[in-house]
């Protein structure tokens, strides 16, 4: 005679029933997750330290003094004056030796030689930007000083707008940048891990659907995205004054795209994957173009009008792009509008072909 089972017991119906195969697979994708410290460091920490180490470096500053050299003479002596009166310029009355010497090492930017009571020479590096600078800024030290007035009068403001600064520039990039790359990193090893393993082909022999399995990690993802988002985007707005001025509905459906149109590049990269040196090599070559083309730290526009429309192609471009509107411009849905159809466009076909080349064994 066979023992009635207790609910609640192993094997029982109600502990069998009791969560959903794709609830249970979704929480083994986060342990799994959490049980890689690396994982977690290049997901949360290494794009905290990043923003921290651009923002410190491109933090709003006062205007820099740059250093001159002037050639000892008689004449010299008066440029000199002049010049000192410019908070801006840190000016040396040297001999022409030193002068040139000073030049070529690169410890002034610009030399000045008097030639005579109302001419005077400049030598500098014209390949140096701070060197055309400086002259600008001696020039009109020199004609100041000697009458020469500007018939217009002028008056400067200056501005430090959050917004306009290269932190507010970088923060949304570095956010779709670690976007993609746990995305695609996460999925891809995950999958050709198991693959490697042989679980994938037992997983297969068992009653669960296998879009459960594949929902596991995009569930799995959602999840991270939500935390991932929240840390870095605070940390940006609390300590460097990163503005949030677009719609946060708006802001949420971006990154939701970029992280389906991740987690299915990444899924295409793992379908018939076998090892991890060849899935890591795929996803290097993937994510290779995006990291220099997609603008994270310098505009995307730099490159050359030819290959701008597979610049603007790319899932990051769009992602980076989309982020920017939103956090600094303040745009909504219409203003994102083409991001988004670029990152559905690539979610659709990179999901349809990793579902038809799929091995799970």
């Amino acid at each position: 005679m066979v023992a009635p089972e207790t609910p609640g017991t192993p094997g029982s119906p109600s502990a069998r029933t009791r969560y959903s195969p794709l609830f249970e697979l979704t929480r083994v994708r986060f342990l799994e997750f959490l049980r890689e410290p690396e994982a977690v460091f290049w997901t949360f920490v290494f794009p905290i330290l990043l923003a921290t180490g651009l923002g410190i470096a491109f933090r709003s500053r006062s205007a820099e003094v740059v250093k001159i050299a002037v050639v000892a003479s008689a004449d010299g002596v008066r440029v000199r004056a002049a010049l000192a009166a410019d908070s801006l310029l840190d000016v040396a009355l040297v001999s022409d030796s030193v002068a040139s010497e000073s030049l070529r090492m690169g410890t002034v930017a610009l030399v000045v030689v008097p030639v005579s009571a109302t001419s005077v020479e400049y030598r500098y590096d014209d390949a140096r930007p701070d060197a055309r600078n400086t002259r600008l800024l001696v020039d009109r030290a020199i004609q100041k000083a000697g009458g020469a007035y500007s018939p217009v009068a002028t008056a400067e403001t200056l501005v430090s707008e959050p917004g306009s600064r290269y932190v507010d520039f970088v923060v949304p990039g570095l956010l779709a940048m670690n976007l993609m790359g746990s995305g695609i990193w996460s999925i891809g090893f995950a999958i050709v891990d198991a693959r490697r393993k042989k679980l994938l082909k037992r997983l297969v022999a068992t009653p669960m659907r296998r879009g459960h399995y594949l929902a596991s990690f995009l569930v799995m993802r959602i999840g991270l995205m939500v935390i991932e988002v929240s840390v870095i985007s605070s940390f940006g707005h609390f300590v460097f004054g990163v503005p949030m001025r677009g719609p946060l509905l708006t802001f949420i459906t971006v990154a939701l795209f970029g992280t389906f149109a991740f987690g299915a590049l990444g899924l295409l990269i793992a379908s018939r994957a076998r090892t991890v040196e060849a899935a890591s090599g795929m996803m290097n070559v993937v994510m290779l173009p995006m990291w220099v083309a997609s603008g994270v730290f310098f505009a995307a526009s730099r490159f050359p009008d030819v290959v701008q429309p597979f610049v603007q192609a790319l899932p990051l471009t769009a992602v980076v792009d989309a982020l920017r509107l939103n956090m600094l411009q303040g745009a909504g849905f219409a203003g994102v509008a083409s991001e988004l159809a670029i990152l559905a466009a690539w979610l659709v076909v990179a999901f349809t072909i990793a579902l038809r080349l799929f091995r799970w064994r």
